[in-house]
Order: C-alpha cells, then sequence, then structure tokens
C-alpha cells in the first residue's frame, strides 16, 4: 500500500512538474522578443519619429521572431560617435538591464566579443530613456555572438573624376590609388590603412577631414577628391539617397572586414541557440540574400574569420 501511495505520488508530482514546464514555456513563448537596433544606422536600420521603422536588421529580425511564433519589440538605441564611446560596452549595458534580449547589427570581432576589463557600464541614449536612465551605471556581463549573417567590408569609392585618371585599371589595391586625390576622415579605420599603406607610400596624396563635421561623399561627389576608402555600408546608404549620383563603386573590397551577427548575455545561450537554427535555414534558404537586396545592402555573405582578430595588427602586417 505505502508502495502504490509513493508511486502515485511521484507519478502526481512529475505530472505537476510538466504541468509547470509547459505553462512556463508558453508564457515565454507568448512574451515579445525585444531586439536592440541603432536608430541611425542606414540601410541597416532606421527610426525616425513619425515614420515607419526600415532596414535589413528590422526585416531580419522580424522574419526570425515569425520563425519563432514571437512578438517583435524593438528598442531603439542611439550610438555616439565619440572617443569615449564603446558600442560593447553600449551593447552590454542594453542586455544587462533588460532592455533587450538581442542586439542586432552587431560586429563580430575578438575585441568586441572579449570579457570587459570593467564592472559596470553606462547605458547608451535609448528610446524612452529617462534622465535617471544617463546618470545609472549597470552591473554587465559577458556576451557571446549568434552565428554570423552578413559581412560588412570597406570598399574604395570613386569620384566622378576618377576615371579619367585611372583610364581602364581596375582597383585591385589600395596601391592602385597612388596618384589619385585622396580624402578620409581622421582617425578612421580607413584612415589607417592609407596612411600605413606601403610605410606611406599614399601620405602626400591625402587629405583629413573632421569627422561628424565635414560631408565626405559630399566632397567626393563635387569633384574635390577622386576616392576615398569607407565602410561598403555608407556608400550603399548614401546610393539610397542620392540615386542621382556620380560616384560610383569601384568593386574593390578591402581584404579585413568584419562578419555582423547579434550578440546577447552569456548566460542565454539557450536564445541564441534557436536564433542560431533559424539564422541557418534562412541563410540556405537565400533569404537573408534577399532582405538585403531588398534593403537597398550590397549583401556580402559571412566568411572566414568568423570572429575578426586584432584589426590594427593585420593592418600593420600588410
Amino acid at each position: 500500500m505505502r508502495a502504490w501511495t509513493a508511486a502515485l505520488a511521484a507519478a502526481l508530482g512529475f505530472a505537476l512538474i510538466s504541468t509547470l514546464a509547459g505553462v512556463t514555456a508558453a508564457r515565454a513563448a507568448d512574451e515579445p522578443l525585444r531586439v536592440c537596433l541603432d536608430e541611425d544606422l542606414p540601410p541597416f536600420s532606421v527610426h525616425h519619429r513619425g515614420k515607419p521603422a526600415s532596414g535589413f536588421d528590422v526585416a531580419l529580425a522580424q522574419a526570425i521572431t515569425g520563425r519563432l511564433g514571437r512578438k517583435l519589440e524593438i528598442q531603439w538605441f542611439e550610438s555616439k560617435l565619440d572617443d569615449t564611446a564603446s558600442p560593447a560596452l553600449e551593447a552590454n549595458a542594453l542586455l544587462s538591464d533588460g532592455r533587450c534580449s538581442l542586439v542586432g547589427g552587431y560586429a563580430l570581432t575578438k575585441d568586441s566579443l572579449k570579457a570587459p576589463g570593467v564592472t559596470t557600464a553606462k547605458l547608451p541614449d535609448f528610446d524612452g530613456a529617462t534622465r535617471e536612465d544617463r546618470r545609472r551605471r549597470i552591473p554587465i556581463g559577458v556576451l557571446a555572438p549568434s552565428q554570423p549573417y552578413i559581412y560588412s567590408p570597406m570598399t574604395v569609392v570613386l569620384g566622378p573624376k576618377a576615371k579619367d585618371k585611372i583610364k581602364e585599371r581596375k582597383i585591385t589595391d589600395i596601391g592602385d590609388l597612388a596618384g589619385l586625390r585622396l580624402t578620409i576622415e581622421s582617425g578612421t579605420l580607413g584612415d589607417a590603412i592609407l596612411m600605413t599603406f606601403d610605410k606611406g607610400k599614399l601620405i602626400d596624396d591625402i587629405t583629413h577631414l573632421v569627422p561628424g563635421r565635414s560631408d565626405l561623399l559630399g566632397e567626393l561627389e563635387r569633384g574635390e577628391f577622386d576616392a576615398t576608402l569607407l565602410d561598403l555600408r555608407r556608400f550603399d546608404a548614401y546610393r539610397a539617397e542620392h540615386p542621382d549620383t556620380r560616384i560610383t563603386a569601384s568593386g574593390y573590397y578591402y581584404p579585413i572586414g568584419a562578419n555582423r551577427g547579434y550578440v546577447a548575455l552569456e548566460t542565454d545561450k539557450a536564445l541564441l541557440e534557436s536564433v542560431n537554427k533559424v539564422l541557418a535555414d534562412l541563410q540556405a534558404k537565400g533569404t537573408i540574400a534577399e532582405l538585403g537586396k531588398a534593403a537597398g545592402l550590397t549583401w556580402l555573405p559571412p566568411r572566414e574569420p568568423i570572429i575578426l582578430g586584432d584589426v590594427w595588427l593585420k593592418i600593420l602586417n600588410r
């Protein structure tokens, strides 16, 4: 009798646990999946007041949440372009504060994924932030990446007068820019690449502009310069805003570039596993490429190395 009672109690207990687990899973599925996206990173993600959200990362997040059977909520944030900003710490703070479970469009580099050297970080400005939010420091964790879904290289862009100078010659390497009037924003990755190429071979051809104060592509458009080196994303965004532009893509991609993917807290591995399965399926079916092209991106598939190592060392060694 006692054995029978114990068996019945065990069965009831198991049934109760299973029921509670099912309820918990159902509630989790009903909860929206919050994704943090940069509000001004066209054509990846754009959010302006009074206008619908748009961009490749918006469409991709919608496709993923649809496959997961969850509703999408986007937490928009603004990343400052200054010397004090750290995209890695900003993303970590947003995740650690529960503002979102994933940060999209994240550059997968060794430096951006290493364990932080600090225990707290400030939140970037985000949609709905209060004055107190701007003052708080958030205890942060460790970041973990999803599999990549797009490759973001740097590219050489040519001004309208460059064709007359290079004739039929194609740009196949940075050295092919010799003799052209080059312009670059000071302190950028492109600046480091051009200035250090072949022990300073191009230095006399380079004019520096101040980031955020100068119109790099506008100067190129007006024929003030012949070429520049910049993130392919920026050129795509410019072409979308200026469909009649006279500046053109050279077709050359600098061989050191970064994949982009999602990043979450290391403690949220179950979510990353689910997202990775969806990404793999969308990639295999060509859906991600279609979303990129629809958003106006020059879409390039992820490539090795998946996580980019020391960028500066690679540049100097070239």
